[in-house]
């Protein structure tokens, strides 16, 4: 089962867990809230699992690779964790599957506060469009992850601050709106 916190402000290793003390753990309706979708499958049998494939129809998921975030795997790690660590949105939706290992991705709140949702094998997320967020490893170091679209993969981040972007603007609507 996913769990998810408030992060404390500390600057050490992003690859941390971050928990304030005490700890501020966040429901999955909070995420809900935030836009965020959760979902758990049978990460051992992704190739013919029926709930993954039903979803795939519904969501309209019609693109797919896998990627593994490792030192000995990813071309330019350093790199890319660096990048993948940077605040920023996109346009669509972003949809990760954990299949293997482990990993954070962090979220903004409607208050501008960072939550830390730990991942791991069988985790499925959705992330709005327009959302501010960042991934990270956990300190396991490795993940294996499939990437889901809707059409063509379109890669692009776009760092904060890029709240002129309609799927910025949309997202806050949809925040206003959940608010009352």
């Amino acid at each position: 089962m996913v769990e998810a916190w408030y992060m404390d402000e500390s600057q050490e290793d992003q690859r941390a867990p971050h928990r304030q003390r005490p700890n501020r753990a966040v429901s999955l309706e909070q995420l809900r809230r935030l836009g965020v979708v959760y979902r758990r499958l049978d990460a051992d049998n992704y190739e013919t699992d029926p709930c993954l494939k039903e979803i795939r129809k519904a969501e309209n998921y019609s693109w797919m690779d896998i990627v593994t975030i490792h030192k000995d795997r990813l071309p330019n790690y350093e790199e890319k964790i660096k990048t993948f660590y940077e605040e920023h949105l996109h346009l669509d939706d972003e949809i990760r599957y954990i299949l293997e290992g482990s990993g954070y991705f962090d979220v903004r709140d409607k208050d501008d506060k960072w939550i830390r949702i730990s991942m791991e094998k069988g985790d499925m997320i959705t992330l709005p469009a327009g959302i501010y967020h960042r991934f990270t490893l956990d300190e396991n170091n490795y993940v294996k992850a499939m990437r889901l679209f809707v059409g063509e993969p379109v890669w692009t981040a776009y760092n904060r601050p890029a709240d002129d972007f309609p799927a910025r603007k949309q997202y806050m609507k949809f925040l206003a709106e959940e608010a009352h």
